[in-house]
């Protein structure tokens, strides 16, 4: 029996616990996940997220894996970028963003692979993609370790792993931060979704996920190099990239 426990925002629960609840989450959320998106971030996410692609040397033929992927934004954008030539995988492990992923895609003229997969065993060849990203995923899986290294076994050597995640705010902002994160997102949520208790999570999970030099020796300990971070929105958003060599 497995007795290990891990964190489900400030709770501790089992392992296989956790991947029950987070499915729960994203099953919730899922339809109006986008919007929620652009309430929470005032629509900044979108930067971020074309900060990303502009960091991922991307180009006209590459091979992109897009993991947790879930509504499609990253997987649009790299699609744009890599062309008819290229190919774009969009996969996460939940059926129901997945699901809004790839109809979206599809009503943009996007008919991309797609596939239901947990980051910790991706279904995929080593040395295969030129870039492999995770856009506000990575602090969602239970085994963070594990799931970093799969994405560096399939990224052919000189290609490149891209982590955009919540991270560690501007100390002097961390007051306006919490209120913020703790009083308004999950009233938000709960005019929004109808769901107050999935994004208390989503905010407390932040909290619980790495800092940025703690997600940099993460990364470097999964076997990439040249890790390096880029702090946006005063480090409450960080863009952590290594190479494959």
């Amino acid at each position: 029996m497995n007795d290990k426990t891990t964190h489900f925002g400030y709770e501790t629960v089992a392992e296989q616990e956790k991947a029950r609840r987070v499915a729960g989450v994203f099953d919730s959320v899922a339809s109006r996940y986008d919007l929620m998106n652009d309430l929470m971030s005032g629509g900044l996410h979108r930067f971020w997220k074309a900060f990303t692609i502009q960091r991922s040397g991307v180009r006209e033929g590459s091979r992109v894996l897009d993991v947790a992927g879930g509504t499609g934004d990253l997987s649009l954008a790299f699609a744009k970028k890599v062309g008819l030539s290229g190919q774009v995988w969009l996969t996460d492990i939940n059926n129901a963003m997945l699901t809004h992923g790839r109809d979206r895609l599809i009503d943009k003229g996007y008919l991309l692979p797609v596939t239901q997969c947990d980051a910790e065993k991706l279904p995929f060849p080593d040395d295969w993609f030129d870039c492999v990203s995770v856009a506000f995923g990575l602090r969602n899986m239970t085994h963070k370790e594990a799931a970093l290294a799969e994405m560096c076994r399939v990224l052919r050597p000189g290609g490149r792993l891209l982590v955009l995640e919540f991270s560690q705010i501007w100390k002097p902002l961390a007051p306006l931060y919490d209120f913020y994160s703790f009083q308004i997102i999950p009233r938000i949520g709960k005019l929004v979704t109808q769901d107050e208790d999935s994004y208390r999570y989503l905010s407390e999970s932040i909290r619980m996920h790495p800092g940025q030099e703690e997600l940099k020796a993460l990364m470097e300990a999964a076997g990439l190099e040249q890790v390096e971070y880029f702090n946006l929105a005063f480090g409450g958003v960080a863009l952590h990239r290594g190479c494959k060599f």
